[in-house]
C-alpha cells in the first residue's frame, strides 16, 4: 500500500479551510493508496480546530500558539507524520481546492520517475485562464508554459508530493524561516542533493492568486508600518535576515549583501522601483 500524509497549517481560515479539506477527502484513490491528514492549527481562535474535530474527526490535529507562521507550522505537521514513515508527504495551502483526479495525476507522475522526484501540481485562478502558483524557474520566476511533465527549479508549497526517498536525504522542510521561503528553498535544496522537481501537465488545483503590493514598500503605508511589516518574523518573506540567509545559501554571498542593501533603499524611499503586481 502507498501511504499519503497530507501536510497543512491553518490559521483563522475556517471556511477555507474546511472547504480544502472536502476537496481532500473527495478524492478517489485506488484501494492501494491510504491518505491520513496531519494539520496544524497555529492559534487559532475562529472555531477551526473545532469545526475539523466535528467534521473531520479522522485529521490528526497539532496546535501552535500562533507565532508558527507557514513554514513552521507545516515544519511541525511533518515532525509528527514523519513518525509514521510514508511513502508521500504531501504539502497543501489550506486556501488551495484539488481538482477531482489531482491526487491520481500526482501519483502517476512520481511513478513515472520511479519515485524519485518531488511532483508539483500547478494552480489557477477560479477562471481557469492563469496559472497561480507551481514550479519556479530560478532565473525567470512561476513557470506559466507547461507541456506534459515539466522539469522546474523549485516550486510554491501550494501542491507539492514528496516521495520517501527525497525525504531521507533532504529532510523537512528548514524552520529557520518562519512564513515565506521555506518551500522555495526546499526545491532548491533538492536540488542541490541531486533530485529533480516536476510540474504535472495539467491544473490539480485553484488557489487564487495573492500578488499584491508588500506593506514594507508602499508609499502610502507610513515609514512605522513599512518597518513592522519589513522585520515581522511572519512576513511576505522579505524579512531581511531570513532573506538572507536563503539568498546566501542558494546565490552566494555577494547576491545576499546585495538584496539585504537594496531591499533597505526599497523600504527607506519606497518609491524607489515601486510596481504593480504583474499579472500572469
Amino acid at each position: 500500500m502507498n501511504r499519503i500524509a497530507v501536510l497543512l497549517t491553518v490559521h483563522n481560515r475556517k471556511d477555507k479551510t474546511l472547504e480544502c479539506l472536502a476537496g481532500i477527502f473527495r478524492q478517489e484513490l485506488p484501494e492501494e493508496v491510504g491518505l491520513e491528514v496531519f494539520l496544524t492549527s497555529d492559534g487559532c481562535t475562529d472555531g477551526t480546530p473545532e469545526a475539523i474535530r466535528e467534521q473531520y474527526p479522522q485529521v490528526h490535529l497539532i496546535y501552535g500558539d500562533g507565532s508558527l507562521f507557514w513554514n513552521r507550522g507545516m515544519h511541525a505537521a511533518w515532525s509528527e507524520a514523519e513518525k509514521g514513515d510514508y511513502d508521500y508527504y504531501l504539502w497543501l495551502n489550506d486556501d488551495t481546492i484539488l481538482s477531482d483526479g489531482a491526487l491520481v495525476k500526482l501519483l502517476d507522475a512520481a511513478a513515472e520517475k520511479q519515485h524519485r522526484a518531488i511532483i508539483v501540481g500547478y494552480t489557477t485562478d477560479e477562471s481557469g485562464k492563469y496559472i497561480t502558483y507551481g514550479g519556479r524557474s530560478k532565473t525567470t520566476g512561476l513557470m506559466t508554459r507547461i507541456n506534459g511533465l515539466t522539469l522546474c527549479d523549485t516550486f510554491n508549497g501550494n501542491i507539492v508530493l514528496i516521495p520517501r526517498s527525497v525525504y531521507r536525504v533532504v529532510g523537512k522542510n528548514d524552520p529557520v524561516f518562519h512564513h515565506a521561503i521555506g518551500d522555495t528553498d526546499y526545491g532548491l535544496r533538492a536540488q542541490k542533493a541531486g533530485f529533480e522537481s516536476f510540474v504535472v501537465g495539467t491544473a490539480c488545483g485553484v488557489c487564487n492568486c495573492h500578488v499584491r503590493l508588500p506593506k514594507w514598500c508602499d508609499a502610502k503605508v507610513s515609514f512605522v508600518q513599512r518597518c513592522k511589516s519589513f522585520y515581522r518574523p511572519g512576513g511576505n518573506g522579505a524579512n531581511p535576515f531570513e532573506f538572507f540567509i536563503y539568498r546566501k545559501r542558494h546565490y552566494g554571498l555577494g547576491a545576499a549583501i546585495l538584496t539585504f542593501v537594496s531591499n533597505h533603499v526599497r523600504l527607506l524611499f519606497p518609491r524607489f522601483r515601486e510596481k504593480s503586481p504583474s499579472k500572469y
